[in-house]
């Protein structure tokens, strides 16, 4: 395993290498009783989900910042994780930051809480609810230093989902396919939505090529966003 992490420049704790190998043995035994990925060989889910997961950490430092109480916690969502990808690998690596996981199915909720209770990590919670009900909840709504989201939506559509969550002046990291046309297509949503975007990082993942797409909210969203809950995905703005 750690030639592989290596091999992209990723140098871990050696509690940390032990907490991927067991959740290596886990994710695989769970695996292979229900299809949680295609990805079944030990190489091919230590690459394309635990080190894609986690290099984010390379070009984002999620580190706590001083506030007028003192050390603040940092609060990163994962919308629509895919199976704990990234939220599960970026706990273990960052044990000062609450990670929360948003989704309304339940069986990947129970996964989820089961991955973290198996490997002691007392950062995850998870939150069973539609994201389109928690849009307008003061609780919710621009409470989020980091939005993360791996391989989910169209950009000029998920920005419009993922934008209310997050505080003014903090971090959308959206994990993509390199695809130059789509950030092209975000720029009006973007703009409506007092945001842009502060860095494009490519990385290779095996023959694949990856970007992280790091965007900044700078104003307030606008209460009219997100519309309606169909409407995103039919109609992106552009």
């Amino acid at each position: 395993m750690k030639k592989i992490f290596q091999k992209h420049k990723i140098e871990l704790e050696e509690n940390e290498y032990s907490k991927f190998e067991k959740f290596l043995e886990i994710f695989m035994e769970k695996n292979s009783k229900i299809n949680l990925s295609a990805i079944r060989d030990k190489d091919g889910i230590i690459e394309k989900h635990f080190i894609d997961s986690i290099m984010l950490n390379i070009f984002v430092e999620l580190t706590p910042l001083l506030d007028k109480e003192g050390l603040g916690v940092v609060k990163v969502l994962d919308l629509w994780t895919g199976w704990g990808f990234p939220l599960i690998p970026l706990a273990v690596i960052n044990p000062k930051v609450d990670f929360v996981w948003l989704d309304s199915v339940g069986k990947k909720l129970k996964a989820i809480e089961g991955f973290a209770e198996q490997l002691e990590l007392k950062n995850v919670s998870t939150i069973n609810w539609r994201a389109e009900d928690l849009w307008q909840d003061p609780k919710h709504r621009e409470k989020y230093d980091y939005v993360v989201s791996r391989a989910t939506a169209y950009l000029p559509t998920l920005l419009e989902l993922v934008i209310p969550f997050l505080k003014v002046w903090w971090t959308f990291v959206a994990y993509k396919l390199a695809d130059k046309e789509e950030l092209r297509a975000s720029k009006k949503a973007l703009s409506r939505l007092s945001s842009k975007i502060f860095k494009v990082k490519n990385y290779d993942i095996d023959w694949q090529r990856r970007t992280l797409i790091i965007i900044e909210k700078n104003q307030s969203t606008h209460k009219k966003f997100p519309r309606k809950v169909w409407i995103p995905l039919a109609r992106p703005i552009k």
